[in-house]
């Protein structure tokens, strides 16, 4: 069971969400809020075991948005993950997101499924899933960004040659945008074997998350290779 907090300054939205997530019976709701502030209030409120592990974090709010709030909680509670579900795919607000210390990025119009498979891929994996038009937007961010020269420098697909050739299609549909299910029903796997397969590529490119993994990718243009 994942326990999540809901921040969202539309109670309708609130409560779908709410509703939604505990038809699956694989998600507790510990609490909602309708701004970043009665976030940040509820969650003082909380004894550290009682925490959400995932917040379902909206952006444009009053008082105080999804942005600044997880700018905040993330350092004040470093445990708990920030999964922004928003209408908004805008590059700033993406790139805001991000920096501030979101954990993943996913637009409202998601499947219940899709949004579940997000929490998990949070949780059991530390992933950074994003729906694919904002997979998309920051891709074409990273690949328009000014790569530093150490990186710029270095062969291109020297640490590719430690993935094996499973690793590196995992790798691929991981910039692509996928989440560990969707490789696994595109490549007819089991999402266990995929997610061994993600560890093994984590260890060997010395990341510890998704996110990390598709900025190494994309700063290193492996995209190119595949």
């Amino acid at each position: 069971m994942i326990k999540v907090a809901i921040v969202d300054d539309r109670p309708q939205n609130r409560y779908s969400i709410k509703e939604r997530l505990l038809h699956t019976g694989e998600a507790e709701v510990i609490f909602m809020a309708q701004n970043g502030k009665d976030f940040l209030e509820q969650m003082a409120a909380l004894k550290t075991p009682s925490l959400p592990q995932v917040v379902l974090m909206d952006i444009e709010m009053p008082v105080m948005d999804g942005i600044a709030a997880v700018g905040t909680a993330s350092i004040t509670y470093p445990d708990t993950r920030y999964l922004m579900l928003t209408v908004f795919d805008d590059d700033d607000k993406i790139f805001d997101a991000i920096k501030a210390g979101a954990a993943g990025y996913l637009l409202k119009d998601e499947s219940v499924e899709k949004i579940l498979n997000a929490l998990k891929h949070i949780v059991e994996d530390g992933g950074a899933p994003m729906s694919p038009r904002i997979a998309r937007k920051a891709l074409n961010m990273l690949m328009n960004s000014s790569v530093p020269e150490t990186i710029a420098k270095a062969p291109q697909d020297d640490v590719l040659k430690m993935l094996s050739d499973r690793e590196a299609e995992i790798l691929k549909h991981l910039v692509d945008g996928m989440d560990h299910i969707e490789v696994a029903e595109k490549l007819f796997l089991s999402p266990h074997t995929v997610r061994k397969h993600i560890a093994n590529i984590y260890a060997k490119l010395h990341v510890k998350n998704r996110s990390q993994v598709v900025k190494m990718a994309m700063k290193r243009k492996w995209f190119m290779l595949f």
